[in-house]
């Protein structure tokens, strides 16, 4: 494995329903991967819970947030952490203007689901408009919204 920097402002970005996703790392070794988000989050209808194969940690930046994980709301402030266990319905919700946070998630899994996300999923239209796109992306990676059961790659 070799050193990664990146500079404030780089990274690829994956503009999505529920903020843009700018994709800082993947690191994969012999011990593991994991891949670090910044998003940058407005105030607007939040993406549906759903449950994911990989965990994640929201490392709030700015802003705040309340998450939902398996139904219990969590208000979180600058300096707070929320773990998303995977398998477990989440999602979260900017309260005010805007949020900005960190998103780190286990395995390698999750950059080419924003990936396909980002450009199958207008981030403009509320997700009821575009429930047929969300349930065709969050299929070919094995994400399901919450209710549904999750799938198997």
């Amino acid at each position: 494995m070799s050193t990664t920097y990146v500079r404030p402002g780089e990274g690829r970005h994956y503009p999505m329903i529920d903020g843009d996703h700018v994709a800082k790392a993947a690191v994969k070794d012999d011990l593991g991967a994991f891949e670090v988000f910044e998003v940058t989050a407005p105030a607007a209808p939040m993406a549906p819970p759903h449950v994911s194969p990989w965990s994640g940690v929201l490392y709030l930046l700015e802003g705040r947030a309340t998450a939902y994980v398996d139904g219990t709301p969590y208000d979180v402030e600058p300096g707070g952490l929320v773990v998303f266990p995977a398998g477990v319905p989440a999602t979260f919700e900017v309260v005010g203007d805007s949020a900005r946070f960190l998103a780190i998630v286990t395995g390698d899994r999750a950059g080419r689901f924003f990936a396909d996300f980002s450009t199958s999923v207008r981030a403009d239209l509320p997700p009821a408009d575009s429930m047929a796109a969300i349930l065709s992306v969050t299929e070919r990676h094995g994400v399901a919204l919450a209710g549904t059961q999750p799938l198997t790659n």
